[in-house]
């Protein structure tokens, strides 16, 4: 006898067509769950850069004899003004009056010790074990002699249990002016304290180091290098004498819910 209704796989229409839609709900709910992980990771990062009105003759701290480590190589730019003024980004940034931020940023600003020079808000993935690329900072005064900015270096974020903000940022004066005869170098040993003119002394272990001192157009009056641990919802201020951060994220739970709002911390 013939058999009817009966499909080529063996299956009737009937269980067919539940499979389909048992396979079609479980595709649209793996999408679902997916967009709900991204969401997870979703964060609005905020940033703003300060410098401090002080004279850097007041500075307590004395750096011009050292020299920082040498940058890493950066390609994206969170905040960058070149000699023209026209201050440069990668990112895709939210407009300032809705940074939460910017009402802090605001009054320290009012207080008169503080200058705004960067106010930077953006969205962003940082799914954990994630390892950010440092964004370049060069701002404040430009010095023509050095060609660069008075400020200058990177800020990083990395997602590991928490998210963690390095700040790495350097501010730099003219070095007085240099004598027309170049001292020669002093004898060379490990870890050896070297006079450099201008300066209150260098600790150096290589030769190289030193002879970069003797030639470069900038000192240092201070630096910010530090690595901050960040919970969503939370403002962070990292500071030097002359070098101010502030920081600020928000994880972005509900695409609806309002800019401003703050999350809960993790």
């Amino acid at each position: 006898m013939r058999s009817t209704g009966i499909s080529c796989s063996g299956l009737t229409p009937l269980t067919f067509i539940s499979g389909l839609i048992l396979a079609l709900a479980s595709s649209a709910l793996t999408a679902q769950e997916r967009e709900q992980d991204e969401e997870r990771h979703l964060y609005r990062a905020e940033i703003v850069v300060l410098e401090r009105r002080i004279d850097p003759s007041q500075v307590e701290e004395r750096m011009a004899g050292r020299i920082p480590p040498s940058p890493p190589e950066i390609e994206e730019k969170l905040w960058v003004v070149p000699e023209d003024g026209a201050a440069e980004t990668t990112l895709e940034l939210v407009p300032p009056e809705r940074m939460h931020l910017s009402e802090p940023a605001r009054r320290l600003e009012g207080s008169g010790r503080y200058r705004v020079l960067v106010t930077a808000a953006w969205q962003e993935d940082y799914p954990p074990d994630h390892k950010g690329e440092p964004m370049r900072v060069a701002v404040g005064n430009w010095l023509a002699d050095a060609q660069q900015r008075e400020i200058e270096g990177y800020i990083s974020i990395d997602r590991l249990r928490f998210l963690h903000v390095t700040a790495a940022l350097n501010h730099w004066q003219p070095a007085p002016v240099p004598p027309v005869t170049p001292e020669p170098l002093p004898p060379w040993a490990p870890g050896q304290v070297v006079p450099v003119p201008g300066s209150q002394g260098l600790l150096w272990d290589d030769p190289l180091i030193l002879s970069r001192a003797l030639v470069q157009p900038l000192e240092l009056v201070t630096w910010l290098h530090e690595t901050r641990r960040m919970r969503s919802g939370e403002i962070h201020f990292m500071d030097s004498p002359t070098i101010g951060v502030l920081v600020y994220f928000k994880r972005i739970r509900d695409a609806g819910a309002p800019e401003d709002e703050p999350s809960a911390p993790e």
